[in-house]
């Protein structure tokens, strides 16, 4: 079954209105609904467009040369299904998100990033007629600290939406082969076009969605959870209470202790008597792993030794 693609389309920046959804039709799984609210995509789309415009100043103030960035469509899509849709090769520039295991996907196009480091070298943005050529490990060097500088732009960028740091991890040429989050997985895709000088070309930029729409849902009523979610966590809880209460647990009831020289132990035989400074008014320690919960009176339970408690500790939660 085909239905309508629903995508958030934004025009380049200063060209005017929104433009209107594309009635292309394009396959839609019912099953696996990829859907993003009006309003998390309006903070997604403002949060890129100042990506946008700060990577534009950076590059305009490293090459030298006029530079554009502008937001030209939003979409929440598989990840198998973004990366199908790259052209190979490419240069997939895959990031660490933060301190998780996640990662992120700046996607450059060889010619684009050849004409960058043409710049860098003082050149006039010719670049390299040769098709398909790999970057060198200097050129590599070079667009990384390129590249380092936009990122570090990302959580003002992002500030209204979460904090968000990426760092530059390595450099891919076939987005097959790059796994870098599931093949299912639904993902944000943010398409930038990039004018240098006279040159435009077409960028991706991929971040996990499920990252972004929890800290969207959370900065709505302070809990990204779902109902079902915190009922979940709320019987999660209950089961662990219920649960804690089964553990057994080794329960000591200890005197005051005593200083001694180490001398005094070496020479300890049997029928030695070691004086003690525990009055013998003062409770004893009712212990717990080394964690004092209440005192106790000494006493019998028929032939038994036996304790009374008689305080508990009062501790704050």
């Amino acid at each position: 079954m085909t239905v309508p693609r629903q995508q958030t389309v934004v025009r380049p920046a200063g060209r005017g209105a929104r433009l209107a959804p594309t009635s292309e039709p394009v396959p839609y799984d019912f099953r696996r609904p990829l859907t993003m609210s009006r309003d998390h995509a309006r903070h997604l789309e403002m949060a890129f467009e100042r990506f946008g415009r700060q990577w534009a100043t950076q590059l305009t103030a490293r090459l030298r040369a006029v530079t554009e960035v502008a937001l030209e469509n939003l979409a929440l899509r598989p990840y198998d299904e973004y990366v199908a849709g790259l052209p190979a090769p490419t240069a997939v520039v895959v990031c660490a998100v933060g301190d998780t295991r996640q990662s992120a996907v700046l996607q450059l196009p060889l010619p684009m990033t050849l004409v960058w480091i043409d710049y860098l070298f003082g050149g006039t943005g010719r670049g390299d007629d040769r098709q398909d050529r790999e970057l060198t490990e200097i050129e590599v060097t070079l667009l990384r600290g390129l590249l380092d500088h936009a990122l570090a732009d990302l959580p003002y960028a992002f500030a209204s939406v979460m904090p968000l740091e990426l760092q530059f991890r390595s450099v891919q040429y076939n987005p097959q082969f790059v796994q870098a989050t599931g093949a299912s997985e639904p993902v944000v895709v943010a398409t930038f076009s990039l004018r240098v000088g006279e040159r435009t070309d077409t960028a991706t930029f991929m971040l996990p969605a499920e990252m972004l729409l929890t800290a969207l849902r959370g900065s709505e009523n302070g809990d990204g959870r779902t109902d079902a979610d915190r009922r979940a966590a709320a019987a999660a809880r209950a089961d662990l209470d219920a649960a804690v209460h089964h553990v057994p647990v080794e329960v000591a009831v200890r005197f005051a202790p005593v200083t001694v020289q180490p001398r005094d132990v070496v020479a300890l035989q049997v029928g030695d008597v070691v004086p003690l400074s525990h009055p013998s008014s003062q409770p004893l320690d009712v212990v717990v792993d080394e964690v004092v919960l209440a005192r106790a009176a000494v006493g019998s339970h028929g032939s038994r030794l036996a304790c009374k408690v008689v305080t508990v500790e009062e501790r704050n939660a």
